[in-house]
């Protein structure tokens, strides 16, 4: 096994851990956060999915109420919570500095990525995507349990900026000097169909790389060198052909609301590549009619 395969695998390991090595940090009895973020667009019954099944120990977060701040056409459908608020939610869910932190979906990370995004940007080192969600835990025979679990709350004090991000002018400039990936569906991003936000499209200049696409048909993170392949072909290494010699690349990701495109952050991370988050993303930018829509490829 080469270096740079050993340091690939080793970057991995700070951001996804699979059901294996989750089942390692249960058993060996020393302090462990786990928390469930079950939600997907569309669907309102996380609670009670997770009341029906979830790891044991787990603490469930809503992604609606505890991972984004009110929602409105001028900051989108998911903005960022204040820091005050997100400080107590992770105070109730239990979060303590240097005690590591697993989280988990039943949609293989697109949604529990936005609680590693937010603790991550909020100062929590350890913090790491469960690979493949519940359905890989499961699948693999880990136990289950039901109800509702409530954990003695913490004093942890988070601090803001650990991770970067853009606002509309920053992503838009971004676009046209670096590269802005957007990471919904294919569909989407050509303007073809457009389900929840005002308008269809994509922002100028933008390079579609959904997020999906990280993912083999099991759910599960590519392996490094497949997903370095796959950003080689977006662009996001090689740098943009406008880009001078020398030049410092810029890159930022956004997606419907800021979600899903956490988990495209998250990945990128995964193989030492900073990239910035665009929180309000197209459900920010589509509600503003001074702000351009481009459509098809």
């Amino acid at each position: 096994m080469s270096d740079h395969t050993v340091d690939l695998d080793e970057r991995r390991a700070r951001v996804v851990v699979g059901p294996a090595g989750l089942q390692g940090l249960l058993d060996s009895g020393k302090p462990l956060t786990v928390l469930d973020v079950r939600w997907a667009l569309g669907r309102s019954d996380g609670r009670a999915q997770y009341e029906s099944a979830h790891v044991p120990g787990a603490v469930f977060v809503d992604l609606e109420t505890e991972l984004a701040g009110p929602a409105s056409p001028a900051a989108g459908r998911h903005p960022l919570p204040g820091l005050e608020a997100l400080q107590d939610s992770a105070r109730s869910w239990g979060v303590r500095r240097g005690v590591p932190v697993v989280v988990y979906d039943d949609v293989s990370g697109m949604s529990a990525a936005r609680a590693w995004w937010l603790l991550r940007w909020a100062g929590v080192d350890d913090v790491r995507i469960l690979d493949g969600g519940l359905s890989a835990w499961r699948a693999r025979g880990g136990a289950v349990e039901s109800g509702d679990v409530v954990v003695p709350e913490s004093s942890i004090v988070l601090t803001p900026g650990h991770l970067p991000v853009v606002d509309a002018d920053e992503a838009q400039r971004v676009a046209t000097t670096g590269v802005l990936l957007d990471a919904r569906a294919g569909e989407r991003f050509r303007g073809e169909v457009e389900p929840v936000d005002p308008r269809a499209g994509h922002i100028p200049g933008a390079v579609s790389l959904p997020t999906a696409g990280n993912l083999d048909a099991t759910g599960r993170t590519l392996a490094p060198e497949a997903l370095l392949d796959r950003f080689v072909a977006a662009g996001v290494l090689s740098g943009a052909p406008h880009l001078a010699a020398g030049e410092d690349q810029q890159l930022a990701v956004y997606c419907g609301s800021g979600v899903t495109a956490s988990h495209q952050v998250a990945v990128l991370a995964s193989l030492g590549i900073d990239a910035a988050l665009y929180p309000g993303s197209w459900s920010q930018w589509s509600n503003d009619p001074e702000r351009p829509a481009a459509v098809g490829a």
